[in-house]
C-alpha cells in the first residue's frame, strides 16, 4: 500500500514526513502541545488501484517490471477500464482482460459523471471494439513502434470520440496533455518518498522565505 507523505510547516520551513514527529527535525523544538504554523495536509498519492476505477486510460510498469517506480525512465503498459473493474490491455498475444496487476498505477478519466449514457454503453463499446480483426496477433503482430498497447487506447478513444461527435485527438497531443504531467508528478512524489524512506524527513524553506529572497533580488 503507498504511505502517505505528510507536510507540515514550522521555523520557516517546510517539513515533509510519512508521519508528525515528537520534535522538529530542523531546530529541534518539540512539537507536542504547540501549534503548527500551518495544519499538518497530506499530500494525494498520484497512484490509484485502476481496479477501482472505471471508465479511464491507465498507465503502469510492465508485469516483468513491477517493481520499478513509473519515473519514465522506463518502457511503460497501457489500457482502458471498464465499469467493474476489468483491465482491457493490448499485448504481443492479443488483448487482455485484466482483473488483477493494475493495483499501482496513473489513471485519466475518460467519462465525466454526467455521460451516463456513454457509461451505461461503455462496457459494450469496449468488448466490442477488443474483438476487431486488428486486435488478433493472427491477423495483425504486435509492433512496438505502430500498433502497440498505446495504439490500442488511442483508437478505442478516438472510436469514441467519433461516435460521441467529436474531434479526435493524436498520441502526441494526449501524452503531452495527460499522461507527461501525471508521470512528472508520479516521478517527484516516488523520488520525495525515497528520500524520507532513507532519511525520515524532507526539508525545504518556507514560501514566505523563498518570496522574501526573490524580492531582495528584485
Amino acid at each position: 500500500m503507498e504511505r502517505s507523505v505528510v507536510k507540515f510547516s514550522h521555523c520557516q520551513k517546510e517539513i515533509f514526513c510519512f508521519s508528525v514527529p515528537e520534535d522538529c527535525p530542523a531546530c529541534g523544538e518539540s512539537l507536542t502541545g504547540r501549534r503548527l504554523e500551518e495544519a499538518p495536509v497530506c499530500l494525494p498519492s498520484p497512484f490509484t488501484n485502476g481496479h477501482k476505477t472505471s471508465c479511464s486510460f491507465l498507465l503502469t510498469c510492465p508485469q516483468e517490471n513491477l517493481d520499478r517506480d513509473i519515473d519514465g525512465q522506463f518502457e511503460l503498459h497501457t489500457g482502458i477500464s471498464d465499469t467493474r473493474g476489468a483491465v482491457y490491455n493490448y499485448t504481443q498475444c492479443g488483448v487482455r482482460v485484466d482483473w488483477s496487476g493494475w493495483e499501482r498505477c496513473l489513471h485519466v478519466p475518460l467519462v465525466r459523471p454526467d455521460m451516463f449514457n456513454l457509461q451505461a454503453q461503455w462496457d459494450q463499446y469496449l468488448q466490442h471494439f477488443s474483438r476487431a480483426p486488428m486486435w488478433d496477433p493472427v491477423w495483425h503482430r504486435f509492433d512496438e513502434e505502430s500498433h502497440n498497447c498505446f495504439s490500442f487506447c488511442l483508437r478505442f478513444m478516438n472510436s469514441v470520440l467519433a461516435m460521441q461527435g467529436s474531434a479526435c485527438v493524436t498520441g502526441h497531443q494526449f501524452t503531452r496533455s495527460f499522461v507527461l504531467p501525471r508521470v512528472k508528478r508520479a516521478s517527484k512524489y516516488t523520488t520525495l518518498c525515497r528520500h524520507i524512506g532513507q532519511r525520515r524527513f524532507y526539508l525545504t524553506g518556507s514560501r514566505r522565505e523563498e518570496e522574501d529572497e526573490e524580492d531582495d533580488c528584485n
